[in-house]
């Protein structure tokens, strides 16, 4: 899969649920998903970003929109951004993500975003 015109590639390795929690976003429509990152991105930017689950070894190709910036760190809150999931692979990633949150989505803990 090539990045969308004008896109880029950049890779998310989801490595537990802590991680997940804190980088899911269900209030996005469709999904979204923040990227701890140093890359500059612009809202509206279309990216391809490669991501894994925890405690899978299969890699998502999802495509999205930029919808989320943090310019800098901020307290336990890092520099990155987040894309809205569009998309079959969106969709199936939005549903294994809801499965391994399940009974926590909408837990009171904290998030890189909100």
């Amino acid at each position: 899969m090539i990045p969308p015109r004008g896109g880029a590639i950049i890779q998310a390795n989801i490595t537990d649920k802590a991680i997940l929690q804190a980088s899911y976003m269900p209030y996005v429509a469709g999904g979204g998903l923040f990227v701890p990152s140093q890359q500059n991105v612009s809202m509206g930017q279309e990216l391809l970003l490669i991501a894994t689950l925890p405690e899978q070894s299969q890699k998502y190709a999802l495509t999205g929109k930029v919808v989320w910036i943090s310019p800098k760190p901020n307290g336990n809150k890092p520099k990155g951004f987040a894309i809205q999931l569009s998309g079959e692979k969106g969709l199936e990633f939005r549903q294994q993500a809801e499965r391994i949150l399940a009974g926590s989505l909408n837990a009171d803990k904290p998030t890189y975003t909100m």
